[in-house]
């Protein structure tokens, strides 16, 4: 019997070696190919570094504008999406009777089963009847692209957030209500600051959705060579459709390399996404008195 415990263990371990391998290959070939094209010039070209930061040059051929609009981009997705898919969240798992909430759990199940393209296209279609019937300057903008990844996004957010609350220990779920707080104030002083880590890791599990997904933004307003764009209701840049442009359209071994740099600084952005969310992760923990 051990020895057979003893094989399903070695299994595991040798599957999971096998699927870590795999994310490091992946990323050490992205490093190998992208690594050496990374430069000031990648980033600003020709322009200077200090003026293009402080908006004073526009950057023609440079990536800048991009990473700039897939900063613009993620932050107004989360803006939108966070409001929802919370509140959506915290009614399934706090308010909600059984029925309602099993229609209503069906019914995100089937949003974050519809392809990203779909979403793409419906908020396409959208604009296209918004500028026919009501307004002639509503076009694919950086505003449109935030409302369809912030329902593409959205999904996953309020999943995490009932899945969250609903593994709270009951005896820690009765604590507030036992001292007399009612169930909203329970919420807030008891529930969401004890799953604040969870609640935060589903933040940066959409950040990361977010931030590579390529089909929603190419039908909703990102272009090539936009620049920083002035408003949210002009079309942008952002690093996924950079990437995919240029690796679907390179002339020579030098432009697809810089395709695999973008890639890299793509990553990047997420690590530093991801860090600033553990940060706050922790912060927010320490303030409410978790460890």
């Amino acid at each position: 019997m051990k020895s057979k415990y003893k094989i399903f263990k070695f299994s595991f371990a040798f599957i999971s070696f096998i699927a870590m391998s795999l994310v490091y290959i992946l990323l050490g070939f992205v490093l190998y190919k992208g690594f050496s094209s990374i430069s000031l010039d990648l980033i600003f070209s020709d322009t200077n570094p200090l003026d293009a930061l402080l908006l004073k040059q526009r950057v023609f051929d440079g990536i800048f504008p991009a990473i700039v609009g897939t900063f613009m981009l993620i932050t107004l997705a989360l803006s939108f999406s966070l409001v929802f898919g919370f509140s959506a969240g915290i009614y399934l798992s706090i308010y909600a009777k059984k029925t309602t909430k099993k229609v209503v759990n069906l019914c995100f199940e089937l949003l974050a089963s519809v392809p990203s393209i779909l979403i793409g296209l419906f908020f396409l279609l959208l604009s296209i009847y918004l500028h026919d019937r009501f307004q002639a300057n509503f076009m694919p903008s950086l505003l449109l692209s935030s409302l369809a990844l912030g329902v593409l996004i959205m999904p996953y957010l309020v999943q995490n957030t009932r899945l969250s609350l609903d593994s709270i220990p009951r005896n820690i779920r009765q604590v507030g209500i036992n001292l007399g707080l009612t169930p909203t104030q329970n919420l807030f002083k008891v529930l969401l600051p004890y799953c604040s880590k969870q609640l935060l890791s589903g933040v940066f599990l959409s950040l990361g959705r977010a931030c590579e997904d390529t089909a929603v933004i190419m039908l909703t307003g990102a272009v090539a060579s936009a620049g920083i764009a002035s408003s949210i209701f002009d079309r942008y840049e952002a690093l996924p459709f950079y990437i995919y442009y240029l690796s679907t359209n390179y002339a020579d071994e030098k432009e697809l390399s810089q395709a695999f740099a973008a890639s890299l600084i793509l990553l990047l952005v997420a690590l530093i996404l991801f860090l600033l969310t553990k940060i706050i992760q922790k912060k927010f923990r320490s303030f409410n008195g978790y460890n």
